[in-house]
């Protein structure tokens, strides 16, 4: 796209996949800047609104929230001094990442046991013989953290 050619919402929902509901609450929340307009109304993207939108999908697919997304924005605009903020929001992210594929981890081979019994078992079903006990503490049907 030339640097002067801007793209309607309804092009830039073609282009990056993100649904017109999407980016007109981006903007209203902030993580897109105030989108220019023609007089009808009609918003019109420039290509720095495209790199940001861009920015934010990338971030959503390493799973940042929306906040974290403000936050890396925040600090883009001002890479040098953000360096040390940026890492450390990162870290985080990475730690949160680690304790959820831990806990998928032990997911997997509770399921894979039960899976097992079940498969081994003439009588009655173990999977829901499992679910159905009485005698489960808080740390065993709370696993979401």
């Amino acid at each position: 796209m030339p640097a002067t050619e801007c793209l309607k919402i309804g092009e830039v929902v073609d282009t990056l996949g993100i649904s017109a509901d999407t980016l007109r609450y981006y903007e209203k929340i902030g993580l897109l800047k105030k989108i220019n307009r023609l007089p009808s109304g009609v918003r019109l993207y420039n290509e720095r609104d495209l790199s940001r939108l861009r920015f934010i999908q990338r971030a959503k697919t390493m799973n940042f929230s929306l906040d974290e997304i403000a936050q890396l924005i925040r600090m883009r605009d001002n890479p040098t001094r953000a360096r040390k903020s940026v890492r450390k929001l990162t870290q985080n992210k990475l730690d949160e990442v680690e304790q959820h594929l831990a806990t998928l981890r032990t997911l997997k081979n509770e399921l894979t046991l039960l899976v097992n019994l079940c498969s081994g078992s003439e009588d009655g079903c173990p999977i829901i013989d499992d679910m159905s006990r009485d005698d489960m503490s808080s740390d065993d049907t709370d696993k979401s953290g």
